[in-house]
């Protein structure tokens, strides 16, 4: 059994951050080594006022597979004069198509056998076997979570074939939250992805570092978080010209999202070990790393699942501390 996490959000959230940051704090609190795979850069070609733009996209994190080795963007978008919103579409079909290519190249580096070198007190040399951890980079297109099937049905595919864990963790920018029009597409967002994936899913406000400097919030940050009353918002809504245009239909999307009641945030500093460390033990708790290394009873299991956050989480810590837990060895997957 594999466990590992889903990547996914809107363009700018800082995926390709999480996924570096994530991917060294895996690497502090748990014995883990790293695959090294060649990281192609990627070049978007857009027509700006007539003229030819090229943004290089360089991911800034080594990963064990890379997409690009089998469809690369930049020739889709050249070949059959699609953007870069229809050729991410088109990349996605064409990977969904050819899943087994990405079976492929998962299955020898879950079934290999990766041995850590370990020294005991008495300077002996012992040897534990590594398990491993996946990071799927997705590319920040809203409509291939949202509308699409084929990210889900290659997500569902790799779980079925390949006994995989995965948590979509949905990345939103916490400066949306200083516009409550702005927040409520946000909530939208979240609510539609969830239902869409149909995964275990922890939505997070990246950035929150920054969020200050977007001006002052209107409530408290618990007020976003939790998700609270959202009519408390149509007040603030009434204030912009654009927004109080459209309050009737404001107010019944508030209501779809109050009659579902599942959306709700964490707050995330990637540059704040405390912060993905409490992120780290959601992700944990709802992909179920937490019962692999525990031999209980059901009983014991329901009172994990019905704990809070700090559940007497170190009683079961993340780092080995004897020869039969499990180290973990994340492996990046880049999406495009």
């Amino acid at each position: 059994m594999v466990f590992g996490q889903v990547v996914i959000g809107p363009p700018g959230c800082g995926k390709t951050t999480y996924c570096n940051g994530m991917s060294q704090f895996l690497s502090l609190i748990r014995s883990v080594v790293l695959y090294a795979v060649r990281v192609c850069s990627d070049v978007w070609e857009n027509e700006l006022d007539s003229r030819c733009v090229f943004l290089t996209v360089v991911p800034r994190y080594e990963c064990a597979i890379n997409i690009e080795d089998l469809i690369k963007l930049s020739d889709v978008m050249s070949e059959h004069s699609l953007g870069p919103n229809g050729g991410l579409v088109y990349c996605m079909d064409y990977l969904e198509k050819n899943i087994d290519w990405l079976e492929e190249k998962l299955k020898p580096l879950i079934e290999a056998e990766c041995r850590l070198p370990f020294s005991s007190t008495i300077l002996q040399l012992f040897v534990v076997t590594a398990d491993h951890y996946l990071l799927f980079d997705f590319p920040g297109q809203l409509e291939l979570f949202s509308l699409h099937t084929n990210a889900r049905n290659i997500i569902n595919k790799l779980i079925k074939k390949l006994n995989l864990r995965l948590t979509a963790v949905h990345l939103v920018d916490a400066h949306l939250c200083c516009d409550p029009g702005k927040y409520v597409s946000a909530l939208l967002l979240s609510l539609s992805t969830m239902l869409h994936l149909e995964l275990p899913h922890i939505n997070v406000l990246s950035k929150i570092d920054l969020i200050e400097n977007y001006g002052n919030l209107a409530f408290n940050l618990d007020f976003y978080t939790d998700v609270q009353d959202l009519s408390y918002l149509q007040y603030h809504l009434d204030q912009d010209p654009r927004s109080a245009k459209y309050r009737k239909l404001t107010k019944e999307l508030c209501n779809v999202i109050d009659d579902f009641s599942i959306v709700n945030f964490t707050t995330l500093d990637i540059q704040d070990k405390e912060s993905v460390g409490n992120l780290v033990k959601l992700i944990d708790k709802s992909n179920g790393y937490i019962f692999s290394t525990i031999d209980s009873s059901a009983v014991e299991f329901s009172k994990i699942e019905a704990a809070p956050l700090d559940w007497d989480y170190y009683r079961y810590p993340l780092l080995p501390t004897n020869l039969s837990k499990q180290s973990f060895v994340p492996l990046l997957v880049c999406y495009l």
